[in-house]
């Protein structure tokens, strides 16, 4: 099975998103790993699930792509909500979602990209196959991101 790194850094959580993504979000703590690494949103403009969601569509891209090299790093990578709940530890609240990544290496993905463009109408591609090949190319993991309430 494939491990990725947690993403560990000397700059706030703030500031590598700004550098790496170009995005301003009000958030401190850690990279929501678990309950010690938990995320505070100070305020967001957006509803408090779609900041969950980018700020986990944005780890998971720096941990499977951007700090990888070229030929181990993932594309195609699509994030879908499984489940949220709230756990209370001490006095703190925390919100736990977990995610369903799905993702291939790059270079797979562009073949099949090419692939299908190539064959896309023609006699001889066989869709059903191709699709089938890229779902056996498919890495799915699960991750939690944990933020304080």
């Amino acid at each position: 099975m494939v491990s990725f790194v947690d993403i560990v850094s000397t700059e706030p959580m703030s500031e590598v998103i700004k550098s790496a993504f170009d995005m301003d979000l009000d958030v401190s703590g850690g990279w929501g790993y678990d309950v010690d690494s938990a995320i505070s949103i100070s305020s967001t403009s957006a509803p408090l699930t779609q900041t969950q969601y980018t700020i986990a569509s944005m780890r998971t891209h720096i941990e499977m792509s951007m700090t990888l090299p070229a030929d181990l790093r993932y594309g195609g990578i699509n994030l879908q909500e499984l489940s949220r709940d709230t756990v209370t530890e001490d006095t703190q609240r925390y919100e736990r979602v977990t995610y369903q990544v799905k993702a291939m290496l790059e270079s797979d993905y562009a073949r099949f990209i090419s692939e299908y463009k190539k064959g896309y109408g023609t006699p001889e591609f066989d869709m059903a196959t191709h699709f089938q090949q890229r779902e056996e190319s498919t890495l799915i993991r699960e991750i939690a991101l944990w933020t304080k309430l």
